[in-house]
């Protein structure tokens, strides 16, 4: 699968390629870092927005909204079940389960659960970049889940999704 880049004027001039591109793994774990580290195009990213978030912050439920510390359960609980499946386990996730986030009473609970997270976007980002980029192209764990490109884009799209609901309730806990 080769993929190039091109400068932004030249988009539709396919004629006029500015590099090659790295490999499809390496850009997609690439972006899972980024959505969740830093350096991606965006310029925002979920260590920076949470990183003066405290624990009642991130408990607090504004409207009839999730609050962040569940949003940010739930975008790791995707990232947790497919870092299970490139280990060689099941897929058993279920989308029931997947708000459910543990008791955060405390600012070690709140830390503890962002550690999980960064911990974990980092192992499933490793496993993603030595992955051949042949197999993108197969089918993940069972054809209805689509191939190992869309079940491995899905969640960092999943993320910047997310990440926009918690800058938005941070602004308006913020208010």
């Amino acid at each position: 699968m080769q993929i190039e880049l091109y400068r932004l004027g030249d988009l539709h001039k396919p004629e006029r390629p500015l590099m090659n591109a790295m490999n499809s793994t390496k850009q997609l774990a690439d972006h899972l870092r980024d959505v969740h580290f830093g350096a991606n195009w965006t310029a925002v990213n979920l260590k920076e927005k949470l990183a003066d978030v405290n624990w009642q912050q991130a408990t607090t439920v504004v409207g009839q909204h999730h609050t962040i510390a569940t949003l940010v359960f739930h975008m790791n609980y995707y990232i947790s079940a497919t870092i299970k499946v490139l280990k060689g386990g099941t897929l058993d996730a279920k989308d029931s389960l997947s708000f459910d986030c543990p008791l955060i009473a405390s600012e070690q609970d709140w830390e503890e659960l962002l550690t999980r997270v960064w911990l974990d976007a980092e192992e499933l980002a490793s496993l993603i970049e030595r992955l051949p980029d042949e197999q993108l192209a197969e089918h993940f764990v069972d054809e209805k889940y689509g191939t190992y490109y869309r079940c491995l884009l899905g969640p960092i799209e999943h993320c910047y999704y997310h990440l926009g609901q918690i800058a938005i309730t941070k602004a308006m806990l913020q208010e």
